[in-house]
């Protein structure tokens, strides 16, 4: 290859290169400017009574809330084998790879080319009386139809991209988010429900034990048929919610281990009651409520609202003349070996300039479609943000009235657990009948059953709480 070739081709190469950069990196960006919307919110929750922390507390990572060693090695598992939570990863590659995309849009494309002409034409076309064939080689360096983005439109639709992308990051964390409160709270479920079975297990068996003795006392004619009928009942009832509460246990298995992504070990399951399952760390309550801007679905609005605000510019540009590029530098011969001789040498450099005459109103309508898109986003943001607010109010509401209630139904299994044995000495005695003995056992009963429900609802809420104001984070970071 001839040297002064070689360099006369790569300085222009080069000096082309930097033009068409320098001209791409001064446009200007259409775009209105951004501000976050401010919609109008309580400065303090709606608690119904509930007691206020700080206003400087941080939010602690979910390991620190979830202090149960198994039920945290659960969640764990779920973070590495859900299916949601693997599709919404794939979603965050799929628009980094877009946002990629859209971003080489600014540089040049260059591509090596090399070709060859070849075609015959006869002797009674030629002109000369022979037929003559015809040879051109080529090779070069060119890039074609680059647009030198002047007014702002492909680095609008970069921004577009980016705010998408960082919008999918955001919805990903918020199904991790969920997913933790989701699997935590199954756990939990399930740990409740299998006190329950086993409660509806002692129920049925003690219903057994006293329909015997119910059975003794009528054989010796000291009591009637209608003491065996309702001892008969009972003893069906309980059979009842006992098959109830056995096939609910399974339904919780299953849905943990779909939570998780596989089955899991024996070891790895909650124990037979709640109480066995160490209790959640207290979470955060009298956070500001501009806190509820880190919440990710509220950061995901956000983010889509700032992608239409970025299509705008780029709907705007489309007012302005569009400019782009198209050339080459490389070398042409008649033969191979002539390719990188002195004086084969050849260029080109075609600029194209395109103006809007009448597009029919297109480019005005396509701007107020992507006003509309903006102003849409931002009704939905704004709603993002009161919905957050009205979660968090709730949650906090109920976690104050679900612990007076768990203290109140505790005192209520307490008293019916005596007036339970108070009326079955009663009755041994033959004092009372054996209706006000029934009544008094189902009492206690339905206390014992409403206080396993209360407490998982109150560790539940935790939970919720937790998730309603955007899981761990703290206040430094901010």
């Amino acid at each position: 290859m001839n040297r002064a070739l070689k360099s006369q081709c790569g300085a222009g190469l080069a000096l082309c290169l930097a033009l068409c950069l320098i001209l791409a990196l001064v446009g200007c960006s259409m775009a209105p400017k951004y501000e976050r919307p401010s919609p109008q919110l309580p400065l303090d929750w709606a608690t119904g009574g509930a007691s206020r922390s700080q206003a400087n507390a941080t939010m602690p990572d979910w390991r620190q809330v979830i202090v149960d060693e198994p039920m945290r090695r659960v969640v764990e598992l779920a973070l590495a084998g859900n299916r949601d939570l693997r599709v919404a990863a794939l979603n965050i590659e799929k628009a980094q790879a877009q946002y990629q995309i859209q971003r080489a849009d600014l540089l040049p494309k260059i591509n090596a080319t090399t070709g060859a002409d070849m075609h015959r034409t006869p002797a009674r076309l030629s002109g000369t009386g022979s037929p003559v064939t015809t040879r051109t080689y080529s090779v070069g360096l060119g890039f074609s139809s680059f647009e030198l983005d002047f007014f702002g439109r492909i680095q609008s639709l970069k921004d577009a991209a980016l705010e998408q992308f960082l919008a999918t990051e955001s919805a990903r964390r918020s199904v991790e988010l969920s997913l933790v409160a989701e699997v935590a709270t199954a756990y939990m479920t399930l740990a409740a429900d299998r006190e329950q079975l086993a409660l509806a297990r002692e129920i049925l068996a003690t219903e057994q034990t006293s329909r015997e003795l119910i059975q003794q006392r009528f054989d010796f004619g000291v009591d009637n048929e209608l003491d065996l009928s309702r001892a008969q009942t009972t003893v069906d009832t309980a059979r009842v919610q006992a098959a109830r509460y056995a096939a609910q246990v399974t339904a919780d298995e299953n849905l943990l281990a779909l939570l998780v992504g596989a089955p899991l070990a024996p070891e790895l399951l909650p124990a037979k009651t709640l109480a066995e399952v160490a209790p959640l760390a207290p979470v955060p309550a009298g956070l500001p409520s501009e806190v509820l801007t880190r919440r990710p679905d509220v950061q995901s609005a956000e983010h889509q609202l700032k992608s239409a605000n970025a299509n705008i510019g780029a709907a705007r540009a489309r007012h302005f003349p569009s400019i782009s590029i198209t050339g080459i530098l490389g070398s042409s011969s008649n033969e191979i070996n002539g390719l990188f001789k002195t004086g084969s040498g050849l260029w080109s450099f075609a600029p194209q300039v395109t103006l809007p005459i009448f597009q029919g109103g297109a480019i005005t309508a396509g701007v107020k479609m992507a006003e509309a898109d903006r102003d849409i986003l931002v009704a939905q943001y704004e709603k993002a943000v009161q919905t957050a607010f009205r979660e968090v109010s709730d949650c906090l509401a109920q976690g104050a009235s679900l612990t007076e209630q768990t203290e109140a139904q505790a005192s209520l299994a307490k008293a019916a657990g005596t007036g339970f044995e108070l009326s079955t000495l009663r009755y041994e005695a033959g004092v009372d009948g054996y209706l006000s003995k029934l009544d008094a056992q189902r009492t206690y009963a339905v206390a014992r059953q409403s206080l396993i429900s209360v407490r998982l609802a109150r560790r539940s809420n935790t939970l919720t709480l937790y998730k309603t104001l955007g899981g761990g984070w703290k206040a430094e970071a901010e």
